[in-house]
């Protein structure tokens, strides 16, 4: 197989592996979404408070609950849900160019392969930006639940922990986890498709440039070159006879 053509095979099975871990991004981020009725828990603070517990179920005694003094930013959600839905659409995009390329048995053009190299490096920073904007607003949260690690409970066992909120919270960690976790792996996956379009562009210029040289060479090697096929061969001298 042709370096061009795995190369092309290889981008393909990039953009698929991208495709559903983009996938498992917006998945948890919108569960995630509806059971927090919009809100986005990502870099949320607030503080534990006892109370009695007749205010909150009816029941003496007491009881310990959080109190949410301030909601994350939709923005920090709402970032990492974009670059999940752009990847699986971006991907599904290129994954079908790439395989009619591979039945066409053709390529991008120079300026083609320059702009998904262009467009790769960008996406890529930009899911960078995204999962470590995930990955410290999922911390904040996780300090806010436990407060500071004082609880007698880790993050992911808090979800089974009664918080007493107005937003579901038995699985609020599974999801952002599960989003975390696909949102580095996209980035690693862009980081994949970059060096790969990049090696494409190297091999097309690379082929652009030598294309021309190739029947200069041949006629090298055969012995002639394009003038002498062309130019008609001199007679031979006719003798003259002196008297």
């Amino acid at each position: 197989m042709e370096l061009d053509r795995r190369l092309l095979l290889a981008h393909c099975t990039a953009h698929a592996l991208s495709m559903v871990a983009g996938l498992l991004v917006v998945v948890p981020m919108a569960l995630n979404g509806s059971a927090f009725k919009g809100r986005c828990a990502l870099f949320s603070t607030g503080y534990w408070r006892t109370e009695s517990r007749a205010e909150l179920t009816g029941q003496p005694g007491e009881v310990s609950h959080l109190v949410v003094q301030q909601w994350g930013p939709p923005a920090a959600c709402q970032f990492a849900t974009f670059v999940g839905i752009f990847t699986v659409l971006y991907g599904a995009a290129q994954g079908w160019r790439c395989l009619f390329y591979l039945h066409g048995r053709h390529d991008d053009t120079l300026f083609s392969s320059f702009l998904t190299v262009l467009l790769s490096v960008c996406v890529l920073f930009l899911s960078g930006g995204a999962s470590v904007i995930l990955s410290l607003g999922l911390v904040s949260w996780c300090d806010t639940v436990t407060d500071d690690s004082t609880r007698p409970y880790s993050c992911a066992e808090s979800q089974s922990v009664p918080l007493y909120l107005d937003v579901d919270t038995s699985s609020f960690y599974a999801e952002l986890s599960l989003a975390q976790a696909s949102l580095w792996c996209v980035t690693a996956l862009w980081l994949a498709q970059s060096i790969l379009a990049f090696l494409r562009l190297y091999h097309s210029h690379s082929q652009h440039i030598s294309g021309p040289c190739r029947p200069r060479e041949k006629e090298l090697l055969l012995g002639h070159s394009p003038s002498d096929s062309g130019s008609p061969s001199p007679s031979p001298a006719t003798p003259t006879l002196l008297v």
